[in-house]
């Protein structure tokens, strides 16, 4: 199945759940917020939440510095 995360097009298997999309782009889930279809998903859902083909997913990290 395709799936658009952050502007890039990748291929993952079917059933696709968020959770394991957010694994594939981050290294840690810390300080992550993610929308799919440009609504934001709570965090006690990301592992729950199954993905159409074709959705588009935002993950953004927080990142420290100045």
């Amino acid at each position: 199945m395709t799936i658009t995360v952050n502007g890039q097009t990748r291929e993952f298997d079917a059933p696709c759940r968020l959770g394991h999309v957010i694994d594939a782009e981050v290294s840690e889930r810390r300080g992550v917020a993610v929308a799919v279809d440009g609504e934001m998903v709570p965090r006690a859902d990301w592992d729950d939440t199954e993905l159409e083909d074709g959705a588009r997913v935002e993950v953004v990290a927080a990142v420290q510095g100045g």
